[in-house]
């Protein structure tokens, strides 16, 4: 039996992180343990996910996981992505862990996910904690490896194993510890789903993949930028907000908006394009008289939470 675990985030979050921690954790307790994180180009707030088997025997599986037993997702944001669609092939009796501000009963309703759910804010708990949101990778990584019913021995080995090989600081991985024990505190295991067998007749088929030359997938840029047409403004975690009584109209956020996202109406003023803007930020750090401050994406959809 192979458990399956799907993590989605954004660049910067750390999941490709996370997952290497529960595999670690995994291997640790004296299972067969396989991580492989899917990303393109590495940009802060894009769309990524990573994926981990765990077995008590070998892995014969490889690549996406398309039915996972646990899904976790490291920003609600990615529940309105279309491109991402974090729960797809989640069965009803999987589990989902899930960053947000949210109580389980909205997510449920929002998601309309009937299987165990564990919903807390985790970023903020990063934010309090740590300071840097790429912190996530030990919350959720350390809830994870809770549900999973992985030994909080092997989680806490991994967790130091792991950041200490990314050069962290002995202080910054301290405090990651303490991140992790606060996020796994009170999440007990979830009994996942057996996961079914495909049997003969049932519309299953087994895809024979063929080879193709490495100069198949050598890169070849012909296409006209896409950016138009791919809307990066659902990348956001947090949005940057203008303050037009205290601007200065100094162009500097124009300047150095590295994707084009602030632009400037008839009268010079600065406006800022939330189809484009994907939250870097830098418009915030640049800003000398601090008018732009940031406040979190996700809350939107609330609202429509309500039931009839």
């Amino acid at each position: 039996m192979v458990i399956h675990v799907r993590f989605h985030g954004r660049g910067g979050q750390g999941m490709k992180t996370a997952s290497r921690i529960v595999g670690t954790a995994a291997l640790l307790d004296g299972f067969v343990a396989q991580d492989s994180p899917v990303y393109g180009a590495e940009r802060r707030g894009a769309p990524m996910s990573a994926y981990v088997r765990i077995a008590k025997e070998t892995i014969l599986e490889r690549g996406v996981i398309p039915t996972p037993d646990l899904v976790v997702v490291a920003d609600d944001t990615l529940l309105d992505d279309a491109t991402v669609e974090p729960l797809a092939g989640l069965p009803p009796a999987g589990a989902l862990l899930i960053s947000t501000p949210h109580s389980v009963e909205e997510v449920r309703l929002r998601a309309g996910h009937s299987g165990p759910i564990v919903a807390r804010d985790f970023l903020s708990l990063v934010l309090e904690q740590v300071g840097s949101v790429a912190a996530g990778s030990a919350a959720l990584a350390s809830a994870a490896c809770a549900i999973l019913g992985l030994s909080e021995r092997a989680a806490v080995a991994a967790l130091g194993a792991e950041l200490g090989a990314i050069g962290l600081s002995p202080a910054t991985i301290r405090a990651n510890l303490r991140l992790a024990e606060l996020a796994r505190a009170g999440i007990t295991p979830v009994r996942l789903p057996a996961p079914s067998v495909p049997q003969p007749g049932d519309g299953s088929r087994v895809v024979d993949v063929a080879y193709a030359p490495p100069e198949a997938g050598a890169p070849s840029v012909t296409a006209r930028p896409n950016t138009f047409l791919r809307k990066t403004g659902n990348w956001r975690v947090f949005r940057p907000i203008i303050d037009l009584d205290r601007c200065t109209r100094c162009w500097i956020c124009f300047v150095r908006c590295p994707d084009g996202a602030i632009e400037l109406d008839a009268e010079d003023i600065p406006r800022v394009d939330y189809e484009v803007c994907k939250g870097c930020l830098i418009c915030v750090e640049e800003c000398p008289i601090h008018c732009i401050t940031k406040i979190r994406e996700g809350r939107r959809w609330a609202p429509a939470l309500v039931a009839p």
